[in-house]
């Protein structure tokens, strides 16, 4: 069977030439400017009010533009970035460790295993240093050592700590400062917010984005909202695995709507496994429970040595476990990068090593810390995620140590955009999680909270004037509006009309197990190729036997996860397929066939050192390749021991 056609190369045209030093600089420079008399004439749209969405929507509104910000949640502080616990890493270097800018940037790149894009990823680490500026003017309450100054604590991927943080709450506490920020617009008058629509279409009039058909999730009422740009801001795509640390609400919807209306949609199989999750207690669970990467700073990894040793951890003595992360890895021992600490607890499970039910779990143990520094210590440090854990497990780990295990975390594909954060779309925009920039084939912890800000507060106010210079652009006729609603009823009404046997849930819950199994940490040509057929089968029997109760004039639930699910199928075909042609191993995303001898990813560097940018075609996808060119830093087998 065809599975793609090859199309044409791309590339990002709006990257500037130059020392890498300079370029962000240069950019913001050279770019168009619209005066302040100009903005208030321009209306923008943001889809998605978390970190990313908020803090650009609060961002443009106090530039003077006309904001526009939607989210599906009933308040923009249940956004999922809320969730993040461990940090935000930023280069100031206050440990006077040999942290630097420099070294921000190459620790990115080498931990995206070289699949990022070196201009993109130096900004970031540039930018890095003003998020925490902004964010402690804000009254963000990070952690301060006894002096007074900010705490900083070492995450996977880096020998030196540059990680900021508020105890175990760090997105929760970084989200609320956004929001703030948002809301004072809000008042101002230059952003409307409208909570519990979720955006369901994408309206394109002569080839540009010119605005979002929206839900009203409450009214069952489908519109239109028209804007001079949108800016999508909506995450990441890790439920499509069903099992996920994401919130249930989390979806691809947007994004992908936005990809069958032309916009590339890149690296898909991209996805992070995280190695700190509380492990499955069994089929009944909708969603996995995330323990911060921030403790394995001070928790120690540890399986018995011996396969189907059954005993309480206590009851094994010392010469007896495996520190396994700590043996295998000893430069960066429990703090290596996230793919490689969760195929190493796969591993181990594989080998009948692993502990508590069905044997899919390591310990991260405590006891030294607690004897080193003291329970009051450790309290201060991790006391809400202990606390957070012994409510879900009924263990206490200042007791016995945690169990856990990896799950489906972070998602680094996304929709393509170039350095201004420009889609393939002209006038739309994507932010954070939604888009794919600047984390390669890995994601390094503690990265996410500070892409999501340096994108919504510093990248996108800056280079999304250049395109508004343009503006304003001719009015949409209401036949165009009214055409993309009509476009959506439709397919509401087809989800609604197949009066089926099966619920909504069923079909993700399997749809799910056919990605973990064949398309999650580890991939085989094989396997790859029988979940495309086992998927296309489902969404077959999805589209005639998915039950749908209710209708579309109100509140209902069922068609909202409908919806996105039946999205879910066609991203989960594209997923298998990327992977499928990547037939190399490189960071998240692993083939059994491309490894080195111990085991590690083996990248092949000649073949694939390219974005793949996929386009919609509504039967086989078009392959588009960016090559990735790397001057400062020289790709090698990336290593941590």
């Amino acid at each position: 069977m065809m599975l793609f056609t090859e199309g044409a190369p791309i590339k990002d045209t709006r990257v500037p030439s130059g020392p890498i030093e300079e370029r962000w600089d240069r950019r913001r420079f050279e770019a168009r400017l619209v005066n302040p008399a100009n903005r208030r004439r321009l209306t923008i749209i943001v889809v998605g009010t978390g970190l990313a969405g908020a803090s650009a929507a609060a961002t443009l509104g106090e530039a003077g533009y006309r904001v526009r910000s939607y989210c599906y949640q009933d308040s923009p502080r249940r956004a999922h970035s809320i969730a993040a616990q461990g940090g935000i890493n930023a280069a100031k270097n206050y440990r006077n460790d040999g942290d630097s800018v420099h070294r921000l940037f190459y620790d990115t790149v080498k931990g995206g295993d070289f699949r990022s894009r070196e201009s993109n990823v130096h900004r970031l680490a540039q930018v890095s240093v003003e998020i925490i500026d902004q964010c402690v003017a804000q009254g963000v309450p990070f952690t301060r050592e006894y002096g007074g100054l900010l705490d900083n604590r070492s995450f996977g991927g880096a020998q030196v700590s540059r990680t900021f943080y508020a105890r175990g709450q760090t997105g929760q506490q970084l989200l609320l400062g956004a929001y703030q920020a948002l809301e004072r617009q809000v008042a101002a008058g230059t952003v409307a917010a409208f909570t519990r629509h979720e955006m369901l279409d994408l309206v394109v009039v002569d080839g540009r984005a010119r605005g979002i058909v929206v839900r009203d999730l409450v009214t069952g009422e489908v519109t239109t909202d028209l804007a001079d740009a949108v800016v999508l801001a909506t995450g990441g795509y890790g439920n499509v695995f069903f099992l996920s640390t994401n919130a249930k609400g989390c979806n691809v919807t947007a994004t992908w709507r936005a990809h069958r209306r032309g916009a590339l949609f890149a690296n898909p199989c991209f996805t992070q496994i995280h190695p700190t999750c509380i492990p499955q207690s069994g089929p009944h669970q909708s969603k996995l429970t995330l323990m911060s990467e921030s403790l394995r700073n001070d928790g120690r990894v540890w399986v018995p040595l011996r396969a189907g040793d059954g005993r309480a951890p206590g009851d094994i003595p010392e010469a007896e476990r495996d520190y396994y992360l700590e043996r295998m890895y000893p430069a960066f021992g429990n703090l290596v990068p996230r793919d490689i600490a969760s195929r190493a607890a796969k591993n181990v499970c594989d080998d009948g090593r692993g502990v508590g039910p069905g044997g899919l779990g390591v310990h991260l143990d405590f006891a030294d810390a607690i004897a080193r520094l003291g329970r009051p210590a450790v309290e201060e440090r991790y006391g809400n995620l202990f606390e957070m854990y012994q409510r879900i497990t009924g263990e206490d780990p200042y007791e016995v140590p945690m169990r856990i295990y990896p799950a489906v975390h972070y998602t680094m594909g996304g929709l393509w955009v170039d350095y201004d954060l420009r889609a393939t779309i002209p006038g739309l925009f994507v932010i954070g999680e939604a888009n794919f920039s600047d984390h390669g084939a890995n994601r390094l912890g503690a990265s996410a909270l500070m892409q999501g800000l340096a994108d919504g507060y510093f990248v996108l106010p800056n280079t999304i004037n250049d395109y508004l210079a343009d503006g304003p652009f001719p009015p949409v006729s209401r036949a165009e509006a009214s055409s993309a609603v009509t476009a959506v009823n439709d397919r509401l009404a087809r989800l609604l009309a197949v009066n089926g046997d099966r619920t909504v849930d069923s079909f993700h819950r399997e749809l799910g197990r056919i990605m973990w199994d064949h398309c999650g940490m580890e991939r085989t040509d094989a396997g790859l190729r029988k979940a495309i057929e086992e998927i296309r089968a489902l969404r077959s029997e999805f589209w005639t036997r998915v039950r749908v109760p209710g209708d579309g004039d109100g509140l209902n639930q069922a068609l909202e996860r409908a919806g996105r699910v039946a999205d879910f199928f066609e991203l989960a075909e594209l997923m298998c397929v990327d992977a499928l042609h990547r037939t190399e191993s490189c960071g998240g995303h692993f083939r059994a066939e491309s490894q080195t001898p111990d085991g590690e990813a083996l990248r092949d560097d000649e073949r694939f050192a390219y974005v793949a940018a996929w386009e919609w075609t509504g039967g086989a996808p078009v392959l588009h390749r960016e090559a990735l060119e790397f001057e400062y830093v020289t790709p090698s087998q990336r290593s941590y021991k």
